[in-house]
């Protein structure tokens, strides 16, 4: 993570959280798009009026500090279902679903792992991978690190919606 990404994650994350929200995710792209990503902190599903409600407070923010030199482009997003895992807790949260990871070194001669999602101990990610074998990532080898769509993490987000939808 560069010093502008931990100085931009500095400057949002207390708006973000005194809104009631989690910050998943600072990018901030080559073509001038600063994507945050967040959730709301309940675990109850995001919506358009959660992120247009959360760019407006980061956009008067964001004005103030003046933290990027050059133009941008604010965008506030959800994790979606295949989200990225960002934070020891998303590990422990999503054991069990399938996941891609990335390091940026080799571990154990590879670059890219895919498999099932076993935890995270001791700052090693756990995973069963396709072939069966379980291996740990240290999580701080891994540059990028997704969920996979299959059909039980999708059986998951409806349920998940449908018990949100219940309660209001």
């Amino acid at each position: 993570m560069t010093d502008l990404l931990r100085r931009l994650e500095d400057i949002v994350a207390p708006t973000i959280v005194g809104m009631g929200y989690e910050l998943v995710r600072v990018a901030l792209s080559r073509g001038g798009t600063l994507q945050i990503m967040v959730e709301p902190a309940d675990g109850r599903p995001m919506d358009v009026e959660d992120c247009a409600g959360v760019s407006r407070a980061l956009s008067a923010v964001l004005d103030v500090e003046d933290p990027i030199t050059s133009a941008y482009t604010l965008e506030v997003s959800s994790p979606g279902i295949d989200r990225p895992l960002t934070r020891p807790k998303d590990y422990a949260r999503w054991t069990g679903h399938m996941a891609r990871l990335e390091t940026a070194e080799p571990v154990e001669g590879r670059r890219r792992f895919k498999g099932t999602l076993l935890g995270l101990e001791d700052g090693i990610v756990k995973l069963r991978l396709e072939d069966g074998q379980e291996t740990g990532v240290p999580l701080s080898a891994v540059s990028r690190a997704k969920l996979e769509m299959t059909d039980a993490l999708i059986e998951e987000h409806r349920l998940a919606n449908q018990g949100a939808g219940q309660a209001h």
